[in-house]
């Protein structure tokens, strides 16, 4: 029995989100480059026609981890498709399955939406991601 849960996110997360936003940023050593703000993820999680949207890890009524997605459209295929732009779990919460249970989750959200294919782009300077093993399975 897995310890942690996945739920989709709402407005009233986007304290929460950037939280774990920030702690991604600092973990990649990216700190400097964070200018978004919870108003923003409110904001953009409460419009009707936003695209964006997030699923949370949570243990113990703690969230542990993001993963932060949007439409995009693939011109060849001609269908829409999801982007995953973010995918965090705090690092003592690894190795538990919650990012494959976060995967698992936006390939169900794919599925359900008849989207096309699934991207996202890890950057090479991405320490200890761990991203190419994920890929590898």
């Amino acid at each position: 029995m897995r310890d942690f849960s996945i739920r989709q996110a709402t407005p009233d997360d986007a304290e929460t989100i950037f939280r774990l936003v920030q702690q991604l940023a600092e973990y990649e050593k990216l700190a400097h480059e964070v200018i978004s703000s919870p108003e923003i993820f409110r904001s953009v999680l409460a419009r009707p026609e936003s695209t964006v949207e997030v699923l949370l890890a949570e243990s113990n009524g703690q969230a542990v981890g993001f993963a932060l997605f949007f439409e995009n459209f693939s011109t060849f295929l001609g269908r829409p498709g999801l982007y995953l732009e973010d995918l965090f779990v705090l690092p003592e919460m690894r190795r538990i399955g919650i990012a494959t249970a976060l995967f698992e989750s936006l390939f169900q959200i794919a599925r359900d939406r008849d989207y096309g294919r699934i991207e996202w782009t890890v950057p090479m300077n991405s320490h200890e991601t761990h991203a190419s093993d994920l890929c590898d399975r």
